[in-house]
């Protein structure tokens, strides 16, 4: 009766003794996805730690990666996480909830475990089990990269045709 993560849906894809493969469609949660996943159709041992990485963030944050958005950067979660990591303020990432009943030790550790998995190189991630005795030891950590799906500052302003911001469609048939 010890509940754990796993496969995030991708377990099913393997064959006996394979440790990857080339899918003909997608399958996964959006959000979760690795990059290699999700642009290739290819996969393997690490896009699960991929996933893993976006819900541990989620559950630091206490949000989800799809729902995540900050107007004035248009970040998604983990662009949020890593800006406030480079800038050594990635506390400010903690859920207000948790904020008062936390080891800020503990979270720190955790957010830098994130930003590790969710590295966008697939060879740049660690396994899971290195993630699991990441989570048991207290050695160094090696320093994160930039994680994948990362948005390169504010999204271009679309010049507005319209004046009054009216547009009109017309419907024309095939």
């Amino acid at each position: 009766m010890n509940p754990k993560i796993s496969d995030f849906g991708l377990a099913r894809m393997f064959r006996d003794q394979e440790i990857e493969a080339n899918t003909n469609r997608i399958v996964g949660t959006l959000g979760y996805i690795s990059p290699e996943y999700a642009v290739d159709g290819t996969f393997s041992e690490k896009s699960d730690v991929f996933s893993f990485g976006v819900l541990l963030l989620e559950i630091v944050s206490g949000k989800t990666n799809r729902e995540f958005s900050r107007e004035k950067d248009n970040d998604n979660l983990l662009t949020h996480a890593w800006r406030l990591y480079e800038e050594g303020m990635a506390l400010v990432l903690l859920s207000a909830h948790m904020r008062e009943s936390c080891v800020e030790s503990e979270v720190l550790r955790s957010i830098h475990i994130g930003l590790l998995c969710v590295q966008h190189h697939t060879n740049d991630r660690p396994t899971m089990l290195s993630v699991a005795l990441m989570f048991d030891q207290d050695g160094a950590l090696p320093p994160p990269k930039q994680p994948a799906f990362f948005a390169e500052g504010i999204l271009p302003k679309v010049k507005q045709i319209s004046v009054n911001d009216v547009t009109i469609t017309m419907l024309e048939p095939r």
